[in-house]
């Protein structure tokens, strides 16, 4: 398969592509869209950037406007037939970008419930009928709960970034949700990396082993992206600012590892002029979502993050990721960097290193 063209997809998603450039699959997408058209349950490893919204979301709606066009409607108010699960707020609203992107023409509706939006607002989201909804796992059950939504009718249950869902918490809710699911809906996974963790998530979902698809590229950086390791000489804060200040408009997101290291850069970066918002768990989600809109907007070009602006955060005018302090492990490694170089687009990484990140360097290196 060498174009979208290529594939049994509707008219009018192969039209909303070409209206969007996007003609060729990229690795990912090739491997999987077949397999998730013939309804298949498919686990997909593929590095950050590479299209897995697409990758999923096209046989998702190609499926379920499949089931109008043959007289089967959605007729019942808050029966989705389609369900996405994410991690979190900022990659949900992504996802329903996308998917939202793709269906001016095939004519399917896509609700959102996250978490960070008042109950209310999530309650009103489900009201009436539509095909798919993307929601994190917590908002959710609280719907269900209260029956504001039914999932027996979903053919295709989707979990977006799964190697962010695998703490000890998320897989008695996983079940609930799979459970109220016909016995037979299509199981699909899509993560960037493949913990040990997620094998386990995996073993306890699927009724059977899923066909596991993995890219060449998953669990390696990408090769558009340019990587400078810069050892730390003097102090944290001169060589930050001096790599700052070689590109000072470029989209930067700046990383370290705790609240504290972040609070710290903060103030560096207050003193010395350089303006800056910051993204982490211990703020408010609405300020969270300010700050990301002010970076988004092009407001500020730095913004400092701890490892939870590592997962789902989709924005292009990233062109840079400095690790003023480096991770502990691959995983977050590979997270955080890939921010940048995303869809085929160039960027670059730069890391402060000391004595400590060794290990880690010898592991990128293999």
């Amino acid at each position: 398969m060498s174009t979208f063209s290529d594939l049994p997809l509707l008219p009018t998603l192969i039209e909303s592509l070409t209206e969007q450039d996007l003609i060729e699959p990229t690795p990912i997408q090739a491997q999987t869209l077949q397999l998730l058209l013939d309804g298949r349950s498919v686990l997909g490893i593929s590095e950050t950037g590479s299209g897995k919204t697409l990758a999923y979301g096209l046989p998702l709606l190609h499926r379920l406007k499949e089931l109008e066009l043959g007289g089967s409607s959605v007729e019942k108010a808050g029966s989705p037939r389609g369900l996405i699960l994410v991690p979190g707020r900022e990659l949900g609203e992504q996802v329903s970008r996308v998917l939202k992107g793709l269906t001016h023409r095939t004519r399917l509706r896509v609700r959102t419930v996250l978490g960070g939006s008042r109950k209310k607002i999530a309650r009103q989201s489900v009201k009436g009928g539509f095909e798919v909804l993307v929601a994190t796992p917590g908002r959710l059950v609280q719907l269900l709960d209260t029956g504001a939504v039914r999932l027996n009718d979903v053919r295709t249950m989707i979990l977006d970034e799964a190697d962010q869902m695998v703490d000890p918490g998320f897989l008695p809710v996983a079940q609930r949700i799979l459970s109220e699911c016909p016995p037979k809906v299509q199981l699909v996974m899509f993560s960037a990396t493949l913990p040990r963790s997620l094998n386990t998530v995996v073993r306890e979902l699927f009724p059977t082993e899923p066909v596991r698809v993995q890219t060449r590229g998953s669990q390696q950086v990408v090769p558009t992206l340019k990587t400078i390791n810069r050892p730390l000489v003097g102090s944290r804060q001169e060589t930050l600012l001096a790599e700052l200040r070689r590109d000072p408009a470029k989209g930067t997101i700046v990383f370290c590892n705790t609240r504290r290291q972040l609070d710290q850069l903060a103030a560096w970066l207050e003193e010395a002029g350089v303006p800056h918002t910051s993204y982490r768990g211990q703020l408010d989600r609405r300020q969270r979502r300010l700050n990301l809109e002010k970076f988004r907007d092009a407001e500020v070009s730095v913004l400092l993050a701890t490892d939870l602006g590592g997962r789902g955060l989709d924005i292009e005018r990233v062109e840079r990721v400095i690790n003023a302090h480096m991770p502990h492990d691959l995983e977050n490694y590979l997270h955080r960097v890939g921010r940048t170089a995303r869809a085929g687009r160039s960027g670059v990484v730069v890391n402060i290193v000391t004595q400590r990140d060794h290990p880690l360097l010898a592991k990128l290196r293999r």
